[in-house]
């Protein structure tokens, strides 16, 4: 969610920037992008569509995780040259580092949960939370507890998130990245006609 809304508020803000530089807004090229789809497809059955997240075993989950993020870290290494790109991928170590060094799961504290209004009977320590990525670890079992879902945002009944300081930095990058794309660069002829 927070990804997508990054991505679309940096969209409108570089078509603006382009338009403002009276310059054609045209995405910056980056190489081996269909990688992106290859880490987010498991992503999305495992954690998002209802028809099949059911059917995934949490034994599974931790694989998942790891070798998705380690695509998007590879991704990332092959763009490191494209703007903004390395804000992306700190964010994306954040993340990686403290989901590695707790057995594949991003850790969730029961004090985030309870910031959450999260009630108690709907989640369980030691136990993964829901269909989602986190796994619910105390505090003080948490390695690298400052790189987990630590910062949370409840606005209303509907719309309740924790996230981490990576995902705050991936967030900053994909928005950068897309206003960064109406900047001065103008299309070439080739591309024009």
């Amino acid at each position: 969610m927070i990804f997508t809304l990054a991505a679309l508020v940096g969209l409108v803000a570089g078509m603006i920037r382009a338009k403002m530089k009276a310059n054609t807004y045209f995405p910056i090229e980056l190489k081996y992008s269909w990688m992106i789809l290859l880490a987010f497809v498991p992503q999305w059955l495992v954690f998002f569509l209802p028809a099949t997240r059911e059917l995934v075993p949490n034994t599974w989950i931790p694989f998942i995780l790891i070798s998705t993020q380690l695509i998007l870290l590879v991704f990332v290494w092959l763009n490191r040259r494209q703007p903004c790109i390395w804000l992306l991928g700190l964010g994306l170590m954040f993340n990686f580092l403290a989901i590695c060094l707790n057995n594949g799961w991003m850790p969730i504290s029961p004090d985030v949960l309870q910031r959450l209004q999260v009630p108690q009977s709907a989640w369980q320590l030691w136990e993964r939370r829901g269909f989602s990525k986190d796994m619910v670890i105390p505090v003080e079992n948490t390695k690298l507890w400052i790189l987990s879902d630590i910062l949370s945002l409840n606005l209303y009944s509907r719309f309740k998130i924790a996230f981490s300081i990576g995902d705050i930095l991936i967030a900053g990058g994909i928005f950068a990245y897309f206003w960064s794309s109406g900047g001065s660069k103008t299309l070439t002829k080739e591309y024009q006609s």
